[in-house]
């Protein structure tokens, strides 16, 4: 059986070859009404686009290159991840671009498959799926001049690197308030790792919140883990060696996947959870709601973060030269059953 040509597509569809060309191409000019017959044409013969012969064409790869933070572990453990990548897919998918991801045990072993990907001419450009306090990768892409998108908000420089972010230090201030409305004033804050910068953001709405309320902030109240179950287990441990006056009513815990840690290991030390403890959590992942009990979360669109970062970068790719753009997507507060009024 002979393949089907881009030629074959334009004569069902009734249409000049260089037609069929710019709808593969997703190109803005054609209409959406010649774009659906096209594609139904497409679809009738079985016609698939070879986008390595166009990628050698025109010099686009048609892929996206996607960075993850630190460890592996993380990454393949918590289900942020995931959702993040569902979002990206799903902005890459619409434009016909596909996903490349680089992962590593070591931050050494991320940096080299960044730039074996640069280099090798693999992707038209980069989201990072994460932002850091000191980042080589990200001093590597902007000395390249090579087409990058951050989900975070960049350490430095957040005023011209392309980003899509929640407002963490107002997301961080909410779950704070959330826990103070219920009478709860010895809060605890069980942060990621510091040098992320969604962690130190939630952390300043914390401080902020409690300066508010006039609640001095305590350095023995803030503890810093993995992004893992391990990481909540770890936190509560160091929570629990304070004298039994003087311990948390309530903790805010900037990931589900460490919350779900916490509640394990609360129950471990028969504590009851909202009964002896609150607990605010974030992401709002499916196992937030599944969880005994189920968990009061900051719901931060996680989907919407990806679909947006893909989106943002596809047009800094195909424009060339696009401008600067912060995109916020917005939070909000999920009440379940980890959180209680405080016990006078």
């Amino acid at each position: 059986m002979m393949s089907v040509t881009i030629k074959d597509v334009a004569k069902a569809a009734n249409v000049a070859p260089s037609t069929v060309s710019r709808v593969i191409a997703n190109n803005p000019r054609i209409s959406e009404r010649t774009k659906v017959k096209v594609r139904e044409a497409m679809d009738l013969l079985g016609y698939h686009p070879n986008f390595i012969a166009r990628s050698l064409a025109n010099q686009a790869t048609q892929v996206i290159g996607l960075v993850t933070p630190g460890s592996s572990d993380v990454f393949f453990q918590n289900p942020f991840f995931p959702t993040v990548l569902r979002g990206l897919n799903e902005g890459a998918h619409e434009h016909q671009y596909a996903l490349q991801l680089v992962t590593g045990k070591s931050e050494d072993d991320i940096y080299n498959g960044v730039v074996q990907m640069v280099q090798g001419g693999r992707v038209d450009g980069v989201v990072l799926l994460y932002s850091k306090v000191e980042d080589r990768i990200v001093e590597y892409l902007q000395e390249r001049n090579f087409p990058f998108v951050m989900i975070g908000k960049p350490y430095k420089m957040a005023d011209s690197i392309t980003h899509v972010d929640n407002d963490n230090v107002t997301a961080g201030f909410d779950a704070t308030e959330f826990l103070l409305g219920m009478g709860h004033e010895r809060i605890a804050f069980v942060g990621g790792d510091k040098q992320l910068v969604v962690t130190m953001e939630r952390l300043q709405g914390y401080k902020d919140a409690l300066q508010k309320a006039g609640i001095p902030y305590r350095e023995s109240y803030t503890v810093h883990e993995s992004f893992l179950l391990e990481g909540g287990k770890d936190a509560i441990c160091a929570l629990m060696e304070l004298p039994p006056d003087d311990r948390p009513t309530a903790l805010l815990v900037t990931d589900d996947l460490m919350s779900l840690g916490v509640l394990n290991t609360l129950s471990e030390l028969d504590m009851s959870v909202p009964e002896d403890i609150s607990i605010i959590s974030f992401n709002n992942v499916l196992f937030s709601e599944m969880s005994r009990p189920p968990l009061t979360s900051v719901d931060i669109n996680i989907f919407q973060l990806g679909y947006e970062a893909s989106k943002q970068l596809i047009t800094c790719v195909e424009k060339k030269v696009e401008p600067f753009h912060r995109i916020t997507v917005p939070h909000k507060i999920i009440k379940r059953f980890s959180t209680e009024y405080v016990k006078k």
